[in-house]
């Protein structure tokens, strides 16, 4: 039995080790707060990651007897599962991962890297062919402006749903959409028509020269893009865990 618990504890030492580097990953880097939330993916992935953590050392202890013959092929394929399930989970997250924080029109949308539409590559440029692997990044997308590509896009929407945000051949340097950025921005004193005060004031707390704000569209969450706006420029701070509408 001492043998059995040794075991037992080695392997969950490990996989602890394993799960907190994987959630380094997740939650600081694809993930960075407060994104994981505004996807929802939280809850989910630490329940997929916790019983992955917990079967591998489980199954060892159960099988684990010292002079069995076949106790390496038992271990084996128990790492062989355990990371089977960790490989997948960390691939489906990594799929729905915020790729671009996308302004469109008069808000953004966080869009997932699962979400773009791979469509046109051709037309891409070069800094938006492949979503970042180290946390979402900055642009702009802006709507075909001649009459027949914009039939063709409003059809391509009806069909697949994937709309301007979604489309990286339409977009461009976030500083190409500084001044509309600007011209939209709201005050922050609307933020109280759907937050508490104590919600607005924590949350603006760490960012004292914000003066202006737009909404991010997300699914399941939308929340609030903190501006820094003057007569002449616009500058992002932050995405803050506010509600942006009712």
């Amino acid at each position: 039995m001492k043998a059995r618990m040794l075991a037992f504890g080695v392997h969950l030492g490990i996989s602890a080790l394993i799960a907190l580097l994987v959630v380094g990953l997740v939650f600081y880097v694809w993930y960075p707060a407060p994104l994981h939330d505004a996807v929802g993916v939280t809850q989910i992935f630490l329940v997929v990651l916790a019983v992955d953590v917990v079967l591998g050392p489980c199954l060892t202890f159960a099988v684990f007897k010292q002079g069995k013959k076949t106790l390496k092929f038992d271990l084996a394929v128990i790492a062989l599962l355990q990371f089977s399930a960790l490989g997948y989970g960390l691939y489906t997250v990594a799929e729905g991962r915020p790729a671009w924080l996308v302004f469109n029109s008069d808000r953004f949308d966080l869009v997932r890297a699962v979400d773009l539409d791979p469509r046109y590559p051709e037309w891409v440029a070069d800094d938006y062919r492949s979503p970042a692997w180290l946390g979402p990044r900055w642009v702009a997308a802006f709507a075909p402006e001649n009459t027949r590509d914009s039939a063709r896009l409003l059809e391509e929407v009806m069909v697949s749903g994937l709309d301007v945000p979604q489309r990286p051949y339409l977009y461009s340097a976030l500083e190409n959409a500084h001044d509309i950025i600007r011209q939209k921005a709201l005050p922050l004193s609307k933020l109280d028509n759907f937050n508490t005060a104590g919600e607005v004031k924590a949350a603006l707390q760490a960012w004292p020269q914000a003066n202006a704000w737009l909404p991010m569209m997300s699914s399941p969450r939308p929340m609030v893009v903190l501006l820094e706006r003057s007569t002449t420029d616009i500058r992002i701070l932050a995405v803050v865990d506010l509600r942006p509408w009712a």
